[in-house]
């Protein structure tokens, strides 16, 4: 951990030049690439035995620490620097912003293409929805909490040492829920690939070693891997000369959570097992809008000697009430138990519209440096940068409200019979019979 701290310290508090990035560190993508897909599968495969011994959703929890640890990584350093520096915030935000709403714009959509793509192959007729099963109601529903709480947060503009208290309370509630859930029914062992299948046939003992064995082997080897993999990637990304706050907010996110995002695509090729792919991604929406972002107040006091608010001014917390936009919007489709393509394709269109003008915008307050792509982009059309930046600002507001405004269609279509809210109905169901 300390190896991927270490980098992250490179990458994240120096200007981001090509030239900082040796040649030799592009081309071990040769050899970290498949190795990191490797591991992904491992742990992949541990938690898919894992789920007939616990409830899905606990594995799926255990899952999402392993694939994110190196994105806590990364949050930490940028949240001890923000304590040095008042003026390295805005990245901290950035940082995890960014990796919520890649999540649920992008993750979302590609399970839901990889599903799609491998239904037609298989079964020559189109992929309508991804139906989620109904124990998947906690993890829908458990999304609410942090979502309201973060309200309170942007209203405050500010993050505090309580907050991170309660977020962690959440969290725990979450986990504890998730226990109480049963494991998979021996029904479904068909379904599973032949590998897990093979290690639940075993006897219990050496049946629980190999399972332990896959989760540590699959960490071990991203431990090992994810420094020389994250330099290659990011030397790649370097290379073209992308906008500091654009890569911690995009980029450093994507390339610290592939692991995750290999393991969903594995399940969400299988089809059948789309759902399991689709609340391994919810699970990490959850694990970061509570463990996460309670990370950042303890690692800033710490810093600084001393307890004290995290300020969020006005660009910071457009970008949260942004995302906690983007990931209502997410929560709201998904309380039918149900995603289905049209949902996906507009998911990723509104995010693929928010990730081109982020290159475009102003650099944040305090931000170092201008933004290469919005004076070359205003050359092109004959424009100033600075009518450029400000349009670019203007889309993201406008994007906040077509995510709340969508929101608030599908709940007005609940009130009006035209969907339901099966999450939340199967929600306190589910509690009373497995409590």
């Amino acid at each position: 951990m300390k190896s991927i701290i270490a980098l992250a310290v490179k990458y994240v508090s120096k200007p981001f030049v090509a030239a900082n990035v040796a040649v030799g560190s592009v081309w071990s993508a040769v050899w970290t690439f498949p190795s990191v897909l490797g591991a992904a599968v491992l742990i992949a495969w541990g938690a898919e035995a894992a789920q007939f011994l616990m409830s899905q959703g606990l594995a799926l929890a255990i899952l999402a620490w392993l694939q994110t640890l190196p994105e806590f990584a990364v949050e930490a350093v940028i949240a001890y620097q923000a304590g040095q520096d008042p003026n390295q915030i805005h990245l901290m935000t950035a940082n995890f912003t960014g990796s919520l709403r890649l999540l649920v714009g992008l993750g979302w959509p590609m399970i839901y293409a990889v599903a799609a793509y491998f239904h037609r192959r298989k079964y020559k007729s189109a992929l309508n929805g991804i139906d989620l099963d109904r124990e998947h109601a906690i993890e829908v529903v458990a999304l609410l909490p942090p979502l309201l709480y973060f309200v309170i947060i942007w209203l405050k503009a500010s993050l505090d040492w309580y907050d991170a208290l309660i977020l962690t309370v959440l969290y725990a509630v979450y986990l504890v829920l998730l226990n109480k859930i049963p494991p998979q029914g021996d029904e479904k062992l068909e379904e599973i690939e032949r590998i897990p299948r093979a290690i639940l046939s075993q006897k219990p003992y050496f049946r629980n070693t190999i399972i332990i064995s896959l989760f540590l082997t699959g960490a071990i080897i991203l431990y090992f891997v994810a420094v020389p993999f994250l330099e290659s990637m990011l030397g790649i990304a370097l290379a073209i000369g992308i906008s500091q706050f654009v890569f911690v907010q995009w980029v450093s996110p994507f390339l610290s959570e592939f692991p995750e995002k290999v393991s969903a695509f594995y399940w969400a090729k299988k089809v059948h097992s789309a759902p399991m792919a689709l609340m391994n991604m919810v699970s990490s929406n959850i694990n970061q809008w509570t463990m996460l972002v309670a990370m950042l107040p303890l690692v800033y006091a710490y810093s600084r000697g001393g307890f004290a608010s995290i300020p969020f001014d006005d660009h910071q917390r457009l970008e949260i009430i942004l995302t906690i936009g983007q990931s209502t919007l997410g929560m709201v489709l998904l309380a039918n138990m149900r995603f289905g393509w049209w949902e996906a394709l507009l998911l990723f269109g509104m995010w693929a519209v928010q990730f081109v003008f982020s290159g475009l915008e102003a650099p944040p307050p305090g931000a170092a440096g201008i933004n290469e792509f919005s004076r070359m982009l205003a050359t092109w059309i004959g424009s100033e940068a600075a009518r450029v930046e400000h349009f670019a600002h203007a889309v993201k507001i406008g994007m906040t409200g077509l995510y709340f405004g969508w929101a608030g269609v599908e709940v007005l279509m609940v009130a009006f019979g035209r969907r339901s809210l099966t999450a939340f109905t199967s929600f306190p169901k589910l509690v009373r019979e497995h409590w």
